[in-house]
């Protein structure tokens, strides 16, 4: 019996130190990050565009599929001017490599950025910015905001999604279910799949937000570098300014929302129903529609505005505007501070480009977070030096 004991010890120790041997070893920082060594060697093969020079080369206005038998969606294209809102040009998965880098901006936990990253890249103190699509959850998890990354983007496409450029894959819209589905069906930009672009995406160094940069100016400001509302002669000028990273000063909500074209004073009306869209809220419910809600910001020594815009699926959307409350919106120009986020011009209807009926389309801000939520973009004071606190709408409290 004690031969058997002493081999069954020995059995089982052969079997833990076998388990040992088999654990994975662990990640160390030059596993996850690349240094700039790395990169030179990574990229030796092709070349390291500037975010601008990358759009200019490969991103032209028709696309790869403007002559296909089945070409992009029906509102898609401006005959006057031959301008094209949705376009997709496909990149050669072969030949020497193309290659991009940025600084992730973006951060997805509040919801505003749900499967989309921007990158900033800093090119003569000037901001270069680029939308990716990309289908990944909960994509900070890896992709931090701060983080540089290089991207090879051989075998993927950069195109146009309702006039924003985004680095992406080609994707056949065929809903037939959708709103306005005959004018949408078609090529348009898609979500790189996960696994594709971790392959492709290369994280230089580790996350360091200091080094982005931000652009602090008034509304008034704003309005002296880029058109208040754009003509088709100037889209190239307006798609180079999509994604910029800013910061509004001295901006307050007015308390109104756009509703087709035209300003109208945000309600007291339940955000989740049929009929709120006029809620004094973030972004009250489309119904699952999915189009942004947009909130107007007002500035001091201005009468010019810009629209805060949202997601009905961000964590803050049922959360009320800075100073309105179950009551209303009579205190919201009471509160004034900063806004900041990405910067943005969204146009997915090409006949009102070429006729120049452009009320509902502006310029307008997308920030992180709110304060207790994501990344705090929102910072705002009342008369009295409070700082603006947010809450919740809550149907009970009535």
């Amino acid at each position: 019996m004690k031969t058997q004991k002493y081999l069954s010890y020995l059995v089982l120790g052969t079997l833990v130190l076998g388990l040992v041997s088999c654990e994975p070893k662990a990640l160390t920082e030059e596993d996850v990050f690349v240094s700039e060594d790395k990169v030179a060697e990574l990229t030796a093969d092709g070349q390291v565009y500037d975010l601008n020079d990358f759009l200019d080369r490969f991103m032209t206005e028709e696309g790869t599929y403007h002559n296909d038998t089945t070409p992009y969606r029906e509102r898609s294209y401006d005959a006057t001017h031959g301008i094209y809102l949705y376009s997709v040009d496909t990149l050669p998965a072969g030949g020497p490599g193309i290659y991009i880098r940025g600084r992730i901006t973006t951060d997805d936990y509040a919801g505003n950025f749900y499967k989309s990253i921007i990158i900033q890249q800093i090119v003569g103190g000037q901001q270069q910015n680029l939308r990716i699509s990309v289908d990944l959850g909960s994509s900070a998890g890896m992709y931090q905001m701060g983080q540089e990354i290089l991207i090879r983007c051989n075998g993927l496409a950069v195109g146009r999604y309702a006039n924003q450029p985004q680095l992406c894959v080609p994707s056949y819209n065929n809903n037939i279910y959708a709103m306005n589905a005959s004018q949408k069906v078609g090529w348009c930009p898609g979500r790189i799949p996960g696994p594709a672009f971790r392959k492709v995406a290369y994280m230089i160094g580790v996350p360091d937000v200091s080094k982005l940069q931000y652009d602090e100016l008034t509304l008034a400001e704003l309005y002296t570098q880029i058109e208040l509302k754009p003509a088709a002669t100037n889209m190239d000028a307006v798609r180079k300014m999509d994604g910029r990273l800013i910061r509004l000063k001295n901006v307050h909500f007015t308390g109104q929302y756009d509703d087709n074209g035209s300003l109208k004073n945000c309600d007291t009306t339940n955000p989740d129903t049929i009929g709120g869209g006029g809620a004094n809220v973030f972004a009250p419910s489309t119904q699952n529609i999915g189009y942004p809600q947009s909130r107007v910001l007002g500035g001091q020594g201005t009468t010019s505005t810009i629209m805060c815009s949202n997601s009905e699926y961000a964590k803050f959307a049922y959360y009320y505007l800075p100073g309105a409350d179950k009551t209303g919106v009579d205190n919201c120009n009471t509160y004034t501070g900063t806004v900041t986020g990405i910067l943005g011009w969204y146009l997915d209807k090409a006949s009102d480009l070429a006729s120049n009926k452009l009320t509902g389309y502006e310029w307008s801000v997308t920030p992180r977070g709110i304060p207790g939520i994501g990344v705090e973009d929102i910072s705002m004071t009342n008369d009295h030096d409070d700082p603006w606190i947010p809450k919740e709408y809550d149907p009970k409290d009535r």
